[in-house]
């Protein structure tokens, strides 16, 4: 993959590489935005009077839409990417808007349910939405995929990381794809020489985990350490893991690779304290927001290693600011997941303006415009410095990764 081999050069010449992965938020009532009533309702001047075609709101604002899990086990993604959508709608609002149109945002749950989440994109495309950032999770990505591929609706899942979230033409990523990460993580690991003896634990079945546990396994043959113990668990068992610890204990694992979320990964990293087993915790971005699980005892997680596109504790300008806005918005420190949404909401601000968007275009005619300007665009954000896109959907940026220290996370 053309974006991968940019990734990976990437780490090969930095002494430190990483990538990235998903979510959960509020009410959809919460995620409208403040400029709903700015812009005046344009009149119907089509003949007969007849209303707007499918997918135009008639009016004059563009109208996105957003859909992730708020309520559930991952809703510090969903309420992440919902809040850091919201944040960008409004600057932009502020700013003049897109093409001088102003933006109302709204964002449904979908409680990292693909049934739910494409109940919410019917739900929002009955309000009249036009392009949709979302879903968060993969799976509820490549779900709603199939709906907008139908409709022909512009789709940017800021954090679906499965292969499958980009495979029509319509849909396109912020963040990096699983395979770029199972790839990226065992280049790190061996490149960096952070163990010798690796075991992995896997949700089997989750694509999301699957996919980046196959991909670690193939490049790991490539590198200088051994995968000793490889155990999965499914979504049926994924309370008790002492069986999957122990056995990557009695083979003497020095690191432990978790392509898994973070509500599984703190009570893996609990049990192990249990056992007395303390090894090297290696993770990607669905480790992301471990740290704010409730009842979890964050001291354990001090040493993490994941590979995420954002820190909060970055000293560039723009990182500096966005923290600083949204902890006085939220009050709360954003994820990668905040970060993933926030360029989400400016790339296609970049891309509307590219194309010239208006308010009175159908989802159909905005989608022709928009995936044509995403290859044309370039995007200094918060996950990467000259962001591009491919026809594919995939993103080029490099990569980053980050080491939790002293209860939070600092690049490294």
């Amino acid at each position: 993959m053309k974006k991968y081999k940019k990734i990976i050069s990437a780490v090969m010449a930095s002494a430190m590489v990483a990538t990235l992965f998903a979510g959960c938020g509020n009410s959809a009532d919460s995620g409208s935005s403040s400029a709903d009533n700015t812009a005046p309702a344009a009149e119907n001047t089509e003949a007969g009077g007849e209303t707007a075609s499918a997918g135009s709101n008639g009016g004059g604002v563009l109208k996105i839409g957003g859909i992730g899990p708020t309520t559930g086990s991952a809703a510090v993604y969903g309420l992440a990417v919902q809040n850091a959508a919201q944040l960008a709608v409004d600057e932009i609002n502020a700013a003049g808007g897109i093409n001088g149109i102003q933006i109302e945002f709204k964002f449904e749950d979908d409680e990292c349910d693909a049934e739910k989440s494409v109940n919410a994109y019917n739900t929002l495309k009955d309000w009249g939405m036009q392009m949709l950032v979302g879903a968060v999770t993969s799976g509820c990505s490549v779900a709603v995929s199939e709906k907008t591929a139908e409709d022909n609706m512009f789709q940017l899942t800021p954090s679906g990381s499965s292969v499958d979230c980009v495979k029509y033409d319509n849909s396109f990523r912020v963040c990096f794809s699983d395979p770029n990460q199972g790839m990226a993580s065992a280049k790190y690991i061996g490149e960096n020489a952070v163990a010798s003896t690796v075991a992995v634990i896997y949700d089997s079945s989750d694509i999301y985990s699957s996919g980046i546990y196959e991909k670690f396994v193939a490049e790991a043959a490539n590198q200088p350490f051994e995968i000793v113990s490889a155990e999965a668990f499914t979504a049926d068992s994924k309370t008790d893991f002492s069986v999957q610890l122990q056995k990557a204990k009695d083979a003497g694992a020095e690191l432990v690779f978790l392509p898994i979320y973070y509500t599984e990964a703190s009570l893996i990293l609990s049990q192990s304290s249990t056992l007395g087993y303390a090894p090297i915790f290696f993770g990607c971005d669905g480790l992301d927001g471990i740290l704010n699980v409730e009842n979890f005892d964050t001291s354990l997680a001090e040493g993490v290693m994941l590979l995420t596109p954002f820190a909060a504790d970055a000293q560039d300008e723009l990182t500096q600011n966005f923290v600083s806005a949204y902890k006085e918005k939220f009050g709360d420190t954003p994820n990668q997941f905040a970060a993933d949404a926030y360029d989400a909401v400016y790339a296609i601000k970049a891309a509307g303006e590219k194309a010239g968007i208006t308010a009175d275009m159908d989802m159909s005619a905005i989608c022709e415009a928009l995936k044509a300007a995403m290859p044309q665009i370039s995007l200094d954000g918060l996950t990467g410095v000259g962001m591009t896109w491919d026809v594919s959907g995939e993103p080029n940026k490099d990569p980053k990764a980050v080491k939790i220290t002293n209860g939070a996370y600092a690049a490294m």
